[in-house]
């Protein structure tokens, strides 16, 4: 049995206007992981994850890169509480 892994995640750089948390819902759901992304205010997209620590390693990698037209500049992943909110699935949040 894999261990879960719950974590956050933030990116910078340009990660707004380009698909950025789609792809991600996109991403995370093929990898059947739970939780949420959501754009901030100052520019940057934060994310909770959820699941299996090979398919969060795996969002991971991807969220290093993003979308076609993004271009990320920093990736941050820090272990978090689990958020007894986020049921099974993976959903974009409102702007913080």
């Amino acid at each position: 049995m894999n261990k879960q892994s719950v974590e956050f995640f933030r990116i910078t750089g340009v990660v707004q206007g380009v698909g950025y948390r789609w792809w991600m819902v996109q991403a995370a759901e093929r990898l059947q992981l739970a939780g949420w992304v959501r754009n901030r205010t100052d520019g940057s997209v934060e994310a909770f994850v959820r699941g299996p620590k090979p398919a969060v390693d795996a969002l991971a990698e991807w969220a290093h890169r993003g979308p076609p037209a993004a271009r990320v500049s920093g990736f941050t992943r820090t272990p978090a509480e689990d958020d007894d909110s986020v049921t099974w699935e993976f959903s974009e949040r409102p702007t913080v």
